[in-house]
């Protein structure tokens, strides 16, 4: 088996559990998906992108550990400790199951995380007790990850691929039913909505001993050698991502010329060699041709296949990420 291979055979090991589960995506023919889009929505193009998700995947775990709530239900309820990986896999499913599935898979993938969501509650360290299925929370942990993720996609895509403004909005709001369709509420739905709402939620956000040992075990994920090389680049590379109040809380100490001039470009060239070695992505193209069998027009009239394209990126993070 060629180097290209077993890099391949080692990311679906790891993202997917070595099981695509391309039955979600291929059919039935015609079926619009959870969120009813076009393959070249911004969506698509957020989730789809792999560097932009591993890296916004562990800026959001960062981000999303600030919250003592949240952090506690990990802490508690999460196998993260004994199965990191399984962890990983099922979270990489909900995602492209529901950003790519057809409408049952993804509604299945939902009913189960809710169910799961009614077993997970306790009390935190502070006192307060929390439920996973708590609407506010449900609310943080969405918006954490659709911010981290949508920053990776627009620090590590081709620049003539980043998203516009509006299509930064676009792609909030795209991404925004899956969060209702597990019981948040007022979820944001814009760059605006969302930089408010993180300015909202900033006082409530600290760093717990929990959230340090979750950073510390983040830092040594991987089964192998090369696992955890590859993670511990991308791990650097996401703490460039986080706004810099994020980094100060979780005492991340990385001086800017390291993140600009090691983290980004090291973390670019990684993610090439993993887009390489995975090649076109088997569940993008059942996908698509599950959607090529709509109608013609059928789903075209608001897809997003055709936003203005404005000359400039999202204001908030239009910075490269060794700012702040």
């Amino acid at each position: 088996m060629g180097l290209r291979a077993r890099i391949a055979d080692e990311l679906k090991s790891t993202v997917h559990g070595g099981e695509l589960k391309l039955e979600r995506y291929a059919g039935p023919p015609g079926d619009p998906g959870l969120l009813g889009i076009a393959p070249d929505s911004p969506v698509w193009r957020v989730h789809g992108h792999p560097t932009g998700m591993l890296t916004g995947g562990f800026a959001a775990l960062m981000l999303q550990s600030l919250h003592p709530l949240a952090m506690a239900g990990v802490d508690q309820h999460s196998d993260f400790r004994t199965d990191p990986t399984g962890r990983l896999v099922r979270t990489a499913r909900f995602i492209t199951t529901t950003t790519f599935g057809s409408q049952q898979a993804a509604r299945e993938v939902i009913d189960l995380v809710r169910r799961i969501h009614t077993h997970v509650h306790g009390t935190a360290p502070d006192g307060r007790p929390y439920r996973a299925d708590d609407p506010e929370l449900l609310t943080w942990v969405h918006t954490a990850e659709v911010y981290s993720f949508l920053t990776g996609y627009q620090v590590y895509a081709p620049r003539r691929s980043r998203l516009t403004r509006a299509e930064c909005d676009t792609y909030y709001a795209q991404a925004a039913p899956v969060a209702e369709a597990l019981g948040a509420v007022q979820v944001p739905r814009s760059t605006r909505e969302v930089t408010r709402y993180l300015a909202r939620m900033r006082p409530e956000l600290h760093v717990t001993p929990a959230a340090l040992e979750a950073l510390r075990f983040l830092r040594g994920f991987g089964r192998t050698g090369r696992e955890r090389l590859v993670a511990r680049l991308l791990m650097n590379a996401a703490v460039g991502l986080l706004p810099g109040w994020t980094r100060a809380e979780l005492g991340i100490h990385r001086p800017v010329l390291v993140r600009a001039d090691w983290d980004l470009p090291v973390a670019t060239v990684v993610g090439r060699g993993l887009e390489w070695a995975r090649g076109p992505s088997e569940i993008h193209a059942a996908a698509r041709a599950r959607l090529a069998a709509v109608a013609t027009g059928a789903h075209g009239s608001d897809s997003g296949s055709h936003l203005h394209r404005e000359d400039s990126t999202c204001r908030t993070i239009q910075r490269p990420p060794s700012t702040g």
